[in-house]
C-alpha cells in the first residue's frame, strides 16, 4: 500500500518530530527550548560541520514533502516500528531534557543509557522514515547530517566540560556518547 501524496507524506514524516521538539518541550519548561535551540561555540572542524548540520536539517525536513510512504514488506513494516518506537524515545529523552538536576546536568532517564539520547533518536526516526519512503536520497542527507552532529556533540561536550566541570566530567566517564 502507497500513500499517494507526497504532501501527506511530509506532513506525517516532519509534524510528528516537531510537535515533539517544540511543543512538548515548551510546555513542558520554557528555558528547556532556549536550551534545545542553543549552540556552543564551535571551532576547527566543527565550524563547517555547524553549516552541514543547518542545511541537512533543513533537507531532512523538506524532502519528505516530495516523497511517498510504502507501507509494504518488510520495509514498510520496519520503517513503521523503527519511527514509533523512535519517536517515543524521543519524547522521554525531551521530557528528562526539560528536567535536568540542580547543577544544570541532564543525567536521569535514558541521559543514563546516553548522553546524547535526544540525537540517536532524532537519527533512528529518520532512519524508519528512509526505510518506509525507501528513499536514497533521504538516507544519504541523514548520514551527512549525523557526521556533522559528532562534532557539534563535540562542541557541546567542551562547552559541558568548561560550563559544569567536573560534575559533567565524572558523567563524561559513566555514560556513553551514543549508546
Amino acid at each position: 500500500m502507497e500513500i499517494a501524496s507526497s504532501v501527506l507524506t511530509g506532513l506525517l514524516i516532519v509534524l510528528p518530530i516537531l510537535l515533539i521538539r517544540y511543543l512538548l518541550t515548551s510546555l513542558l519548561n520554557r528555558e528547556a527550548v532556549k536550551r534545545a535551540a542553543f549552540f556552543p561555540p564551535t571551532q576547527g572542524l566543527e565550524n563547517p560541520a555547524y553549516w552541514i548540520n543547518i542545511g541537512t536539517t533543513l533537507l531532512l525536513l523538506v524532502i519528505p514533502f516530495f516523497l511517498t510512504i510504502k507501507l509494504t514488506g518488510f520495509m514498510g513494516i520496519a520503517g513503521i516500528g523503527l519511527s514509533l518506537t523512535a519517536l517515543v524515545l524521543y519524547g522521554i529523552s525531551i521530557i528528562h531534557f526539560a528536567r535536568p538536576d540542580a547543577s544544570g546536568i541532564n543525567r536521569s532517564g535514558l541521559y543514563t543509557v546516553s548522553r546524547n539520547p535526544m540525537y540517536v533518536a532524532f537519527f533512528l526516526y529518520f532512519l524508519g522514515a528512509c526505510m518506509l519512503t525507501r528513499s536514497w536520497l533521504l538516507l544519504a542527507v541523514l548520514l551527512i547530517f549525523q557526521g556533522s552532529v559528532h562534532f557539534m556533540i563535540l562542541a557541546e561536550e567542551r562547552w559541558c566540560r568548561e560550563t559544569f566541570g567536573e560534575p559533567f566530567i565524572n558523567y563524561l566517564h559513566k555514560v556513553r556518547r551514543y549508546v
